[in-house]
């Protein structure tokens, strides 16, 4: 299989893909030493000012002022999102956005959708992030170009590209832990009229020690190994014909649970395949490009064998996704967009679970589809007003017309001033098990409509106002203040109890109301030359409704979140030093957790601080970094419910509100070769 996937990763032409990049179908970007040196030398945390939607991007300066190692790890210093754990015992992360689970975002790799179906769970680790230069993270309902899961927000993560000057990028570094990353980057021009152009990446990561700091007889990381690679393609003519394609392939084997030599001990091992393929053609039927059409496949599988206490989740899935695009952009303040487009998923779920002498087989095969139509229009005032008119219908399953309407608004009543506005409707198929994957990292009964596919129907609506301070001309002094708000018409509900896991739909609830409302401050500031300051600070109230009760407080879910980070910069960048704080407020716990443990006697977890810092060395050619990750050695206390007896009634590792590592120290090197000219 080892062997098939390297070779399959470097035949893209046999493969199909993906949605067309952030770039735009036109105009791929043609990178020069200067201007790459010009985005590391930015701000590592910004709100885009030029953007219609509420945007905070995260530039390649930022994915380098901590360890980094993945897309989990990249978002400490944004209050906008919290990325935890899924369970103690496999290492899946989660993140929430406006107050809502990572599975209400819709996570684009260059504009494609990915993170889909059984690649959620673990897809933030498995994203490289130095094989990235920026990661733009969008509140509320956006484009419908892609389709409408984007419920409360949009993650887009934009990789490096084959037009990069730069013939070879090295980073390698090792955790006190002994977790060690290693990632290279290459991006070559094959011709010298530039119509060829490539960018290999490659990554690999390992653990190689247990962990158990709290001695509760489980490892706190789960060990083992992830492999991934990935080679992306870009023809350029000058007629403006583009065509984009690549592959990417991930290998993942993790070993956690109770440490070995143990007496049948309770593990949970993981073994994750994932083969991916794009191609996307941009078409011109004009001179000046300003009318084109554009065609993307992607074609995606993915193959899950996993064990939890010795039991089966035995899955795999088949995606297909493919866009049919018109763009026409010949008027200067209007631009339309009309499309087709098809989502196919096909999933198979084997599962074997035991509970004390009961035990349950389930096996089924679905097929969801979701075929739709759209359309967009773009009006533009210059840079003083702009409004975006969304419409789409799409079939779910051939079944009644669902129509999803979105609109944005902006307005720059003067230059220091932008005010934005966006709501709309968003529709997403539910993948109860998949999306709730920590539930299988325990010993309850699971009851009600785990095995189902509803569709789960939302609308979001908020809005922004960002002011830009008079103090220079660099728009890096701002304040900015904005408020989502999420209201479920249908949405699947977990609601745990002391020896069972319910799951049911909303509209089961009579009077039962799912929403969350989300304000959140941003201040920037650069006081001095080389030393800058972000603070943001984001409250939460988050309810949902359980089987008791129409609506309560939603459990698992922080109140607010502040984060500060402060980075100076000597002359030349030659040393940089990064240091950033947080504090992560409290979250209800279910009810059956405050009779297990006096903790949580009040129903609540205690806030917690989180500290980290970094110290660069910038040389010519190369840097080196060391640093510190949660300084205060802060984790959360018995974390596994029932450690003492794992294969009994009652068992949970699901439970996770905080950190499960304490405190790791870390050190890296990264080397750049840039492109010479030939003399």
């Amino acid at each position: 299989m080892k062997r098939l996937l390297l070779i399959s990763l470097f035949i893209p032409t046999l493969c199909l893909a993906q949605v067309p990049d952030t770039t735009g179908i036109y105009g791929e970007r043609k990178d020069t030493l200067d201007a790459s040196v010009f985005t590391a030398r930015g701000n590592g945390n910004f709100l885009s000012k030029g953007k219609d939607i509420r945007t905070e991007v995260i530039t390649a300066a930022g994915l380098c002022k901590m360890a980094c190692c993945n897309l989990a790890e990249s978002f400490e210093n944004s209050a906008s999102v919290t990325v935890g754990y899924s369970d103690a015992v496999t290492g899946a992360r989660q993140i929430r956005l406006l107050g809502q689970s990572g599975i209400y975002v819709q996570m684009l790799d260059e504009n494609r959708p990915v993170m889909r179906g059984l690649a959620a769970p673990w897809g933030l680790n498995y994203v490289p992030s130095q094989w990235l230069e920026s990661i733009q993270v969008a509140k509320g309902v956006t484009s419908v170009i892609n389709g409408v899961e984007s419920m409360t927000g949009q993650i887009n993560m934009e990789h490096r590209k084959p037009t990069d000057e730069i013939p070879l990028y090295v980073q390698a570094s090792v955790m006190n832990d002994t977790k060690a990353d290693l990632n290279i980057a290459s991006s070559l021009q094959l011709d010298e009229m530039g119509k060829w152009s490539t960018v290999i990446l490659a990554h690999a990561d390992h653990n190689f020690m247990d962990m158990d700091h709290n001695d509760d007889g489980f490892l706190d990381d789960p060990r083992g190994g992830m492999y991934s690679l990935a080679n992306r393609w870009l023809y350029y003519d000058p007629s403006g014909l583009q065509v984009r394609f690549g592959v990417s392939g991930v290998l993942d084997n993790k070993h956690g649970g109770q440490k070995s030599g143990i007496y049948d001990p309770w593990t949970a091992d993981i073994a994750n395949k994932s083969l991916d393929g794009y191609v996307k053609v941009g078409v011109p039927l004009n001179e000046d490009n300003s009318r084109n059409m554009a065609a993307v496949v992607d074609l995606n599988a993915v193959n899950l064998d996993s064990y939890f206490g010795g039991l089966p989740y035995l899955a795999r899935q088949r995606s297909a996704f493919v866009n049919l695009l018109y763009q026409d952009q010949s008027l200067e303040a209007h631009h339309f967009t009309l499309g087709l487009s098809n989502m196919f998923d096909w999933y198979s779920e084997e599962l074997r679970r035991r509970v004390g002498l009961d035990n349950f087989w389930d096996d089924t095969y679905t097929q969801l589809n979701d075929l739709g139509a759209f359309a967009e229009y773009t009006f533009h005032a210059e840079d003083k007003f702009s409004a975006i008119v969304s419409l789409r219908g799409d079939w779910y399953g051939g079944a009644n017309l669902h129509l999803s309407p979105r609109l944005t608004l902006k307005w720059v009543p003067w230059d220091q001033l932008v005010l934005r506005a966006n709501g709309g409707r968003g529709l997403r198929y539910s993948t109860p098990l998949i999306d709730n994957i920590g539930v299988l990292s325990t010993t309850k009964y699971l009851r009600g409509e785990y095995n189902t596919h509803p569709l789960e129907d939302s609308w979001t609506f908020g809005g922004n106002a960002t002011w830009y301070l008079p103090f220079d001309d660099s728009q890096k002094t701002y304040l900015s203040i904005d408020y989502f708000g999420t209201r479920f018409v249908e949405q699947m509900v977990v609601d745990y109890t002391a020896s069972e896991i319910f799951f049911y739909t909303l509209s089961s609830i009579q009077g039962g109301r799912s929403s969350t409302d989300n304000i959140q401050l941003d201040f920037g500031a650069e006081p001095f030359r080389g030393f800058t300051v972000t603070l943001t600070g984001r409250y939460t109230d988050a309810r949902q409704p359980l089987t008791h009760q129409s609506s309560v407080i939603k459990p698992m879910t922080d109140r607010y979140k502040a984060v500060l980070n402060l980075q100076y910069a000597t002359n030349l960048n030659k040393w940089i030093f990064d240091f950033t704080a947080s504090l992560n407020g409290p979250c209800h716990v279910w009810d059956f957790m405050c009779d297990m443990d006096p903790e949580y006697a009040d129903g609540w977890t205690k806030p917690y601080p989180l500290l980290y810092a970094q110290v660069t060395k910038r040389f010519k050619g190369f840097d080196i970094y060391v640093g510190g990750e949660n300084l205060t050695n802060f984790t959360q206390p018995n974390p596994i419910i029932g450690w003492e007896a794992p294969l009994q009634t009652g068992f949970d590792a699901s439970c996770i509100w905080g950190p499960l590592m304490g405190l790791r120290l870390y050190g890296g090197v990264r080397m750049t070769i840039w492109k010479t000219e030939k003399i």
